[in-house]
Parts: structure tokens; sequence; C-alpha cells
């Protein structure tokens, strides 16, 4: 998307962002906003903003790990900002895989493919997090491999996790709507 802000385009005459609050925040019992840019655009949706405590672009699990260390809750359900589609029970769904399988992190997946962004964990993974980024990793998947995790099937909601990365899926979905 180059220098957008993607959770502040606007898709279907709204932001974003707006369209994954609309359906993450019935979910849980707390809201964080990560985010590093147009801080005072995404307070207007009335929650709270976190920024990375991260020197430097760490990526996602910078947001992830700022959200664990501030969350006033025990589990931290993670959503990204360009998937305006998520499941109405994707957390309800998230914690049940956590609670049966003694997992410290629920993803996810469809089909073969892991969908990261979409996990719920405990908050006291923090000083895991933060010691796993220091070392200079960044990737998910890696963090992933170190954690007790469980995969949730949501193969019938395929399209629930789609993301928006190029200014192109943005028109493309948004004249499926028309």
């Amino acid at each position: 998307m180059g220098a957008a802000d993607k959770g502040l385009l606007l898709f279907r005459g709204k932001p974003l962002v707006a369209h994954v609050l609309e359906r993450f925040a019935p979910q849980v019992n707390e809201v964080l906003i990560s985010a590093n840019r147009n801080l005072d655009e995404y307070a207007n949706f009335g929650y709270r903003v976190i920024p990375d405590e991260l020197d430097g672009f760490a990526g996602p699990l910078a947001g992830v790990e700022r959200g664990l260390s501030q969350a006033a809750h025990p589990l931290v359900a993670i959503a990204p900002c360009d998937s305006p589609f998520l499941p109405l029970d994707l957390v309800a769904r998230l914690a049940a895989a956590l609670a049966d399988n003694a997992a410290q992190l629920a993803v996810a997946k469809t089909f073969s493919q892991a969908h990261p962004v979409f996990c719920l964990c405990h908050a006291s993974l923090a000083p895991h997090l933060r010691q796993y980024l220091a070392s200079g990793n960044r990737k998910f998947d890696k963090w992933y491999a170190t954690l007790k995790i469980a995969e949730v099937n949501f193969d019938r909601e395929e399209a629930a996790f789609s993301n928006i990365n190029t200014s192109e899926e943005l028109a493309q979905l948004e004249s499926r709507f028309k």
C-alpha cells in the first residue's frame, strides 16, 4: 500500500479498521489498537491506542508484544486491521482450542495455511516475546515454534482471513460489493 495506513483506507464508505472493530469488539472485553502513526485518528474509534515500544520498525510482532504487556486481561486476542470479514465467533473458537489443548497460543488455520495474525494467547507470554524480538527475530512462525500452539480449523470461512495488501486488492473487494 506504499505509504498509506491500511487501517484507515476506505472500504464500503468507512475505514477498514472500523469494519474489523465492528466484528471484533463484541467478542472481547477490551480493545487495544496497535498503531505507530495517525494515533489521533485511531483514537477517534473510542479505544486505547498503543504504539510499539521497540525502536525502529520491528514488524507486527512488536505490536503483539505491546498488546500483551498492556492488556488488562490474561488472554489477548489479535486480529489485523485489513481483514474486514473476520468470523464473529473467532475468539470463542480460539479460546476453546486454547483451553482444550492446554496451549499457550491458538491460531486460526484454513486448510494448510495458518493465519498467524489471527490468534489468542496468554498475556504472560509478553516477556518471552520481548526476548525473542530482542534477539533480532521478527517472524511469527519462528516465534510460534517456541510455543505450544493449537491450530483452529476455519476452512468454511476461508474468505474471512483474506487480507488486503494492495490498492488493487482493495478495489477488487470494493467492486464485489457494489
